[in-house]
């Protein structure tokens, strides 16, 4: 089995690949918004900076609608800030133009902190997880507690919380919520597999499904009060609609937020809370890309990399390469790139499509009932029986129904719905995208024609689970990780793959 559809890790560590080179630039902005949060007055507030224009329009609360209407075409500082100061965007992504070098600064050191805290594996990691993992929640609390003292905070709440049945039939509503789905719980991209190797051979997985569902919806959806108590408190200040102050993407952490921030007594203070709750949860991301990428890679090279500072070295270099490739995006013309890559690349399509494979692998090659077993075997019960359906027949045709909608509907990208990009972005993007795909039927491909029999016989023995040896908790050294690894335990109690009290030898 691991033979046929090696494509779809392959596939999936692609992904992550391009989600680390490109999702660690919002944690340099977000640098960048710190820093800027520690003076007299922040940045963001005013028109009396030396890159505003005189579009630039400052709000004043005492005639909130007919300095609106008197400056329709103006621009706030927020925006200004953003657009000429962090980012000095281009009129296209032909003109990338020169280097941010304060941004790439932020770049810089955003990778130096993910590499000392990955560099000794998950004994680094958890450690530090620990805080980046739960410190945000003291933010979030932080933030939801002040958001829900604001006036006109209810109104934005009612916002959030009222539901549009219209949107249903937009494809790109639903497929938005896939990627959320998706990208949120680190499903098709190989991070639980990398993660959940360190585990003891017990663990109850099924419970701990659970309790990443919970917790992960959970504070996605008290975020949502923490974020739309401030977009009311925005729009009762402004005198303005709801849907007019609040904004999508980069816009909403980047714009509406610190514009609403700026609003507050003591600014200062709460823009410092929201960047670092912003810098921690991009880091947590960070950290899971680069240990489920390090961990694929020394259990293909064992014999290479589980070796004296050969990890760190092999670390180095990945940082260093997507470190060097991330400087694209934080040229003048980065911005341009980057949700490119967000739409086409880091998308949901691709791991829609990845769903399905892995799906019909496990529930249909593998078997569903197999599957069962093994389960059994590590946690000492059966899971409910609905879940064998759900593989089978409910995640497929959910993941591949989804895609078919969207790709009927079909819409090509517009930066800030205004910007079309040229017909060559269009194929860049749509040529990185398929590449991760096509990558599970070229390495079956690839087995099929290079073994030795028929297509057919090829198939079929490539088709066939092999013998699983269950691996029990007083016996790791039954079931390895890599086949062609054996782990030869010198500690009295198994701790699991990644933990400090088994040593391996390879």
């Amino acid at each position: 089995l691991r033979f046929i559809f090696s494509g779809i890790g392959y596939a999936t560590q692609v992904v992550i690949a391009y989600a680390a080179v490109s999702y660690i630039v919002i944690q340099a902005w977000a640098f960048f918004y710190l820093f800027s949060s520690f003076s007299a007055e922040i940045p963001w507030a005013s028109c009396r900076n030396s890159w505003n224009t005189e579009s630039c329009f400052e709000f004043d609360k005492a005639n909130a609608s007919s300095n609106w209407t008197a400056a329709a075409n103006a621009t706030t500082p927020a925006t200004e800030f953003w657009e000429r100061r962090v980012l000095g965007i281009s009129q296209g992504i032909e003109e990338i133009g020169s280097l941010r070098w304060d941004l790439a600064l932020c770049l810089l050191l955003a990778w130096i902190i993910c590499y000392f805290c990955v560099w000794k594996g998950v004994k680094s990691t958890g450690k530090v997880v620990y805080f980046t993992a739960t410190f945000p929640y003291v933010m979030l609390v932080v933030l939801l507690a002040r958001g829900l003292t604001l006036p006109g905070a209810i109104n934005g709440l009612a916002f959030y919380l009222y539901p549009d049945p219209t949107r249903l039939v937009d494809p790109q509503v639903w497929m938005d919520a896939g990627a959320q789905v998706l990208f949120s719980f680190g499903i098709c991209q190989g991070s639980l597999t990398a993660l959940g190797s360190y585990n003891k051979y017990n663990n109850d997985c099924y419970k701990d499904t659970f309790v990443l569902c919970l917790v992960n919806g959970g504070s996605s959806f008290v975020a949502g009060f923490a974020i739309f108590s401030v977009l009311g408190f925005m729009s009762y200040e402004q005198g303005l609609p709801i849907s007019e102050v609040a904004a999508s993407g980069p816009g909403l952490a980047f714009i509406a937020y610190p514009r609403a921030v700026a609003m507050m007594p003591l600014p200062q203070l709460w823009a410092i809370c929201f960047f670092i709750m912003v810098i921690l949860l991009g880091a947590d991301t960070q950290f899971v890309s680069l240990e489920c990428l390090m961990t694929s890679v020394t259990d293909m090279f064992p014999n290479v990399f589980r070796r004296a500072y050969r990890r760190e070295l092999l670390l180095l270099c990945l940082c260093s390469v997507c470190f060097f490739l991330g400087l694209l995006l934080v040229t003048e013309g980065g911005l341009y790139f980057l949700q490119l890559f967000d739409h086409y690349v880091c998308s949901g399509n691709n791991l829609l499509l990845l769903s399905v494979c892995q799906s019909i692998a496990i529930g249909w090659i593998y078997g569903a009932d197999r599957l069962y077993d093994n389960i059994e075997d590590m946690i000492g019960y059966r899971p409910w029986p609905l879940m064998k359906h759900c593989w089978l027949y409910v995640t497929p045709a959910v993941c591949l129904g989804t895609f078919v909608f969207s790709i009927v509907k079909y819409k090509p990208l517009k930066f800030n719905k205004t910007y079309v990009y040229p017909t060559w972005a269009y194929a860049l993007g749509w040529f990185l995208g398929l590449f991760c795909v096509l990558l599970v039927p070229l390495w079956i491909i690839f087995k099929v024609t290079t073994m030795k029999g028929t297509i057919w016989q090829n198939l079929r023995q490539l088709c066939i689970p092999q013998s699983l040896t269950h691996r029990k908790a007083k016996q790791p050294e039954q079931c390895p990780l890599n086949p062609d690894i054996t782990l030869t335990p010198v500690a009295n109690e198994y701790k699991g793959r990644g933990g400090a009290e088994m040593e391996m030898q390879v």
